[in-house]
Order: C-alpha cells, then structure tokens, then sequence
C-alpha cells in the first residue's frame, strides 16, 4: 500500500484488482516457497514483514533492490531517489517502462506505483529529493520506528561516503554495491565490521572512474550485483549475519573473486573507529552537478518552493503542468530547454550539459 495516495492518472493505468479479489475463495500463501527454505521459514518471513529498509537511489541497481524485497515481503520500504525516468534507462531499470519516460516521471513514484501492483501489502514511501549530508539523518525515522538497514542504489561516490559515515554514527549496517560496464562489487557494512574508509580510505578524485555514461552498463551485471545486494540483505534481516567480504564480479567473463574482509577493520580508520564523519559533517552548500545525459541539476542552499504559485507564474513562459511532486515548464522559445522543479527548490534543467546555462534558467524563472 502508498502511505499517500496515488495520483489518479497512476491509478487508471495501473490500478489491477488483488489476485485473492479476483480469485474468491481462494487463500495461498505468496511467500509459501520463501517459508520452505530453512534459511527462513516462518520465524523469518515475519522478521522481512517487520523490517523497515530505506533504499537510497532508485535506477538500475536501486529498482532490482525494491522489486526483489517488495516481492519478499519486506513490510516497510523507504525509496528515495532525485531523478526522472529517461528512455535511456529503460535496457536495466526494471521497475520502468516507456510511459514512464515518455511522461518523465519521478523514479520513486513510478517504482512506488508498479510495487503497488506487485504486494499491496508491503508499505512504499516514495520520497522525490537528492539526499544530501543536511536531510540524510531525517530518512532514518519512520512513523513505526528507524529503519532497519539501507541499501544503497545510488550511482555516485559522495553518496556512498556518505552513507557510510550515516552507518557508523548510528550503527546500522548497509550493503554498498556499485556497477559500470560488465564489473560491478558488493560489500556488507555492520557495525562490528569493516566500513567503507576502512577498505577505501579516501573517495577517488573526480573523473578517476568510469562512469555509465561514458563506458556503458550491462543489465545483466546490474541484476547480479543488486540480487546479490538483496540476498546479503535478506540474511541479516532473517538472522543478524552477513559475509565479511568483498565480492567482485566480471558478468561478461562470469568470473567472481572474494576478498576476505575479517580482518580488515582499522583501528585507525577515521570514520568507524575515530567517528570523525568527514561527509556527513561538511557544511551545506548549493550544488550543481551532471544529472542524466542532457540535463544538469541545480541543488540550492536552504530553498523552498510553493508550486501552485510557481506553476502560475511560468504558464505565461511556455507548456507548464504540475504534479504533487513537481512543475515542469519548457523555458526557451525553441523549446529545447525544459525547468523541473521541487518543492525543496531542488531543479534539473534538461537540453543542456552547461552547468553555466542551467544556472541562468535556474536565476531567471526561480531567482539566484
């Protein structure tokens, strides 16, 4: 179920009857071959229907992650993600389909929406918004209690980092996964363990990896990385137990490599050991970074928007609509530049790469 109600156009198209409403009489079990397991049983779905997981990034690893638990029967799921759907997620972000880019919906609303007809029971909370190190604690409470573990389906190293430092001042564990081109890697985090700083001390300086954008991505990789994510997950969540390792895999050559991680915890390590949380304490700071392949976005300090009346005010600028989550407007009078903006101020300028052009837009229709 949606802790908040879904739009109505999303109901028209998605909305199906329960299988057991159309199926009267008729009583199985979904997760009956789940309970045969002896990893589970029925002492382990309950603890999965108790569970509150946050899943940070919801693209191609963070949509495997939030189909395979909503169909495990996680209870309570947190999907956080910034982005809207663009036809070039379509080969490995499983929850999407072409209505959804064609529409340019929110990541977490178009994946709330198909979980939704995936189990109604397990509970979604789609949040449209870049996590960042001012809101991160925040997604930490629910109205049933903190969450449990996170999951990260991010796509970008500051996140991670900062998800660590998030795992260590509150102790809670996290699995860290990360994929481009055939390769991708796994690793649990505990709070007995090893973290992140420990096996990679510092981030990698900006432009030292690939990124998908450049070299590309296999969506089978990305499907072996998030299952073997989910599956860490699943077991911690069953019976408080994870591998202390580090997995890599190469999908292409289907070659796995292991790097015991037992002992590879630091005394020295700044964040778990000397809890010094370098990227959870940086000052807030406006941000402008590379969003998609065509878009920038724009991340102001201390910003909030009405967009009833932003809405009003950009019709007389071009094509405007406006949703719960949104307003979007075409900008320039050739059309090529389109305004999306959230209620925390929050815009991606698509049509344009130049962080220079996307700040002018953001100035001209919002302010500086």
């Amino acid at each position: 179920m949606y802790i908040f109600d879904i739009p109505a156009a999303a109901i028209e198209r998605r909305a199906i009857p329960s299988y057991n409403a159309r199926m009267p009489g008729l009583q199985e079990d979904r997760y009956d071959r789940q309970r045969r397991l002896p990893q589970l049983g029925d002492a382990g779905q309950t603890r999965l229907g108790a569970a509150r997981v946050l899943v940070v990034g919801c693209g191609a690893l963070g949509t495997v992650l939030a189909e395979q638990l909503a169909r495990a029967g996680v209870g309570f799921l947190r999907i956080v993600d910034r982005d809207l759907v663009e036809l070039t997620n379509l080969h490995r972000q499983v929850l999407f389909d072409e209505s959804d880019a064609a529409r340019a919906a929110p990541k977490a609303v178009a994946a709330a929406e198909r979980l939704a007809c995936i189990n109604g029971s397990v509970q979604i909370d789609p949040l449209v918004m870049d996590v960042h190190a001012g809101n991160v604690e925040s997604l930490l409470e629910t109205s049933a209690g903190r969450i449990d573990l996170i999951l990260d389906g991010s796509d970008n190293v500051e996140a991670r980092y900062l998800l660590n430092d998030v795992s260590a001042k509150h102790r809670l564990p996290w699995v860290y996964g990360a994929c481009v081109g055939v390769e991708g890697r796994v690793m649990s985090v505990t709070p007995a363990g090893a973290c992140l700083r420990c096996v990679f001390p510092n981030p990698p300086a900006p432009g030292e990896l690939p990124t998908c954008d450049v070299a590309g991505v296999l969506g089978p990789a990305v499907a072996v990385v998030a299952s073997l994510q989910a599956s860490a997950e699943v077991r911690f969540l069953v019976d408080n137990s994870t591998h202390q390792k580090l997995i890599t895999i190469d999908a292409w050559a289907g070659r796995f490599r292991e790097i015991d991680l037992t002992s590879a915890r630091r005394p020295d390590c700044p964040c778990c050991a000397l809890r010094r949380f370098d990227f959870l304490d940086a000052p807030p700071a406006g941000h402008v970074s590379l969003c998609g392949s065509n878009a920038v976005q724009i991340r102001p300090t201390g910003a909030s928007i009405n967009l009833q009346d932003l809405e009003a005010r950009l019709a007389t600028v071009g094509p405007t609509e406006r949703t719960r989550f949104l307003v979007r407007c075409q900008v320039d009078a050739n059309r090529s530049l389109t305004l999306t903006v959230f209620p925390d101020g929050r815009a991606i300028v698509t049509g344009t790469r130049d962080p220079a052009v996307a700040r002018a837009v953001y100035a001209r229709w919002i302010g500086s």
